[in-house]
Formats: C-alpha cells, sequence, structure tokens
C-alpha cells in the first residue's frame, strides 16, 4: 500500500488535472452511497466541558464497479482548540474493488479542499461567463485559499479581492497571493467588492447571509461552497431571484440552508433547479445562455469527488 502525506497528495492534484478528472467521473458516475455519521461520546473528558466530550465522524464511501473502492473518514472534534489542535482531521483509504487489496492511503484534508475547489470551477466552466477575470473571494480558510489557483485552470483570472470578517486573515491572504503573483487585495466593502466582481466565490462557515442578491453585477456567477447543514447560510434571497440555479447534486437541496431556506419563502422549487455536475458533465444541461444573466452554483460535497481525486493521486504517482 502507497502513503501520500499531505506535500505528496497535494503535488499529485495540479488543478487543470483534478478538473478535468471531475468532469469524467461525473460524466461516468460511480456508486456513492449517503454519507455515515457517526456521534463518539468522549464521558472522560467532561472537564473539557461539553464541545470536548463528543467527536462526529462521517464516512463517505464511493466505488467503480469492478474497478476501485475508496472510503474516506473525517472526524470533527470540537474541542479541539483548547488542546491547540485543528478541529478536523481526515484520511482517505483506497482500495482494489475487485480483491479488496488496499492501494492507498492519503491526506484526506489535501483532497478535501482540493476536490472542492476543483468542483466550483468545473461549474464555473459551465457557468461563468468566459471573459470573467475579476474573482472575489468570500472567506479567508483552507478552501479560500485555493480559489484563485482553481478558478484560473478555466477562466483568464487577472484580479483577486478578498473579504473576510477579520481584515487581518483578509490582509495576510491578500499578502501571500501577491507574493505568488497574484494581483490580489483586501476589501473590507463587501458590498462594493461584490459590486465589481465577474465571479463572487464563498467558502466560509456562516449561519447567517454574507453575500446579498442586491449587490450582485448583471453577468455575475455565485459560487456557494459553505452552507452544508441546515443551519448554515452564505446567501440571502435575493441571490436566488431572476437568477439560474445549479448543484452538484441534489442531495444539496436537502442539507444545505442556502438552498432550504428560499425554498421554504417560496423563492424558487426543486424543479427550478437548471443542472447539476452530472448533467451538466454529460451535456444534458445547458449551462450560461447569455452574458447578462446571473447564475448561482451551489455545493455541498460529494464521494465520488473524493475517488476521483485519489484515483488521480495513485494514478499520477504511477506515471
Amino acid at each position: 500500500m502507497k502513503i501520500f502525506d499531505a506535500t505528496a497528495t497535494e503535488a499529485a492534484l495540479p488543478f487543470a488535472g483534478l478538473i478535468a478528472a471531475l468532469r469524467e467521473r461525473f460524466a461516468a458516475g460511480c456508486e456513492a452511497p449517503r454519507r455515515h455519521v457517526h456521534d463518539i461520546a468522549n464521558p472522560a473528558l467532561a472537564n473539557e466541558g461539553a464541545a470536548g466530550q463528543r467527536m462526529t465522524s462521517l464516512i463517505m464511501p464511493a466505488w467503480i464497479p469492478g474497478s476501485c473502492y475508496g472510503v474516506k473518514i473525517v472526524n470533527i472534534a470540537p474541542g479541539n482548540a483548547r488542546r491547540q489542535l485543528p478541529g478536523l482531521h481526515a484520511s482517505y483509504l483506497l482500495f482494489d474493488a475487485r480483491s479488496g487489496v488496499p492501494l492507498a492511503l492519503l491526506d484526506g484534508d489535501v483532497i478535501t479542499a482540493r476536490r472542492t475547489a476543483a468542483a466550483s470551477a468545473l461549474a464555473g466552466s459551465y457557468l461563468a461567463r468566459p471573459d470573467a477575470r475579476h474573482l472575489l473571494v468570500v472567506g479567508a480558510g483552507r478552501v479560500a485559499r485555493l480559489l484563485p489557483a482553481a478558478w484560473r485552470a478555466v477562466r483568464p483570472i487577472e484580479q483577486v479581492t478578498v473579504w473576510a470578517r477579520r481584515e487581518a486573515e483578509a490582509q495576510a491572504l491578500a499578502t501571500q497571493w501577491r507574493a505568488q503573483g497574484w494581483a490580489a487585495q483586501a476589501s473590507t466593502d463587501l458590498p462594493a467588492a461584490c459590486a465589481v466582481a465577474d465571479i463572487v466565490s464563498c467558502a466560509t462557515l456562516a449561519t447567517e447571509p454574507v453575500v446579498h442578491g442586491t449587490w450582485l453585477a448583471a453577468g455575475s456567477h455565485l459560487d456557494l461552497i459553505g452552507s452544508f447543514t441546515p443551519a448554515m447560510r452564505e446567501a440571502d434571497d435575493a441571490c436566488f431571484t431572476q437568477a439560474r440555479l445549479f448543484v452538484d447534486t441534489e442531495e444539496a437541496l436537502e442539507k444545505s440552508g442556502d438552498l432550504l431556506v428560499p425554498m421554504q419563502h417560496g423563492v424558487f422549487s426543486a424543479d427550478q433547479v437548471r443542472g447539476t455536475l452530472t448533467t451538466l458533465s454529460r451535456g444534458l444541461a445547458t449551462g450560461r445562455q447569455n452574458a447578462s444573466e446571473r447564475t448561482v452554483f451551489k455545493s455541498v460535497g460529494n464521494a465520488l469527488e473524493d475517488l476521483a481525486a485519489a484515483v488521480l493521486v495513485l494514478e499520477t504517482a504511477a506515471g
């Protein structure tokens, strides 16, 4: 069994190749059952408070019949902040689906972050204007840092703006991007930044809307990454008004507060979603139709994406 640490996993997942792999896998399909969620109690840690007494473990399997089988295990420990540890740890195991022989152990954090950014760019290859050059990143976390590189693989990005709740984090990220050669700047005025951006890509853990539809320019594309539970929202109802909406999978309609709340308010219905990454990749759904319409893409993540990334790492290593 090959072992790929964070550095090796990242090196094997350049965005151009990863986006192509996702497009191919969404078009071909695979078996991807819904994730298992397990609540792990730690009663011995009562002295750490409620957060320290529980860990949530997510198990996300996917397989290509007769080929490969993979499973990602994600452990979320809210009490880790007190231990000066990251709150999330993930590992990915890849097997031969015929024999069950383990093929590889990979860094699940890197796979998750890079496939998430790549899925947004894949959607954007169908939905963002071909001449989109100005990217606004909302958020400054692990996925947000990767978005300019992912988007440049599909659109001629020339300018990057970043906004975050903590101004210092936005400034630090803009400085990091400039060191990498980007024309990047931090903004403290999110409405103004939204008004001039061709693409607005949100990667936050917000529970209340951060972006408002009245701020968005005609012809812009809104990419919503962060809301993966019913209690989370990055966009208000107006973001979806008179916009063409796409999702990564239909499961997003059951998981994300970004979609559930406006549907409850009657802003749109499930049958008004114009397509998924599967129907877009298969050519069964029409993406952007003209330069003036607004498009919205909402993702919650899928085990298919993890499997495609893990297979690509193994194939890249094999040469």
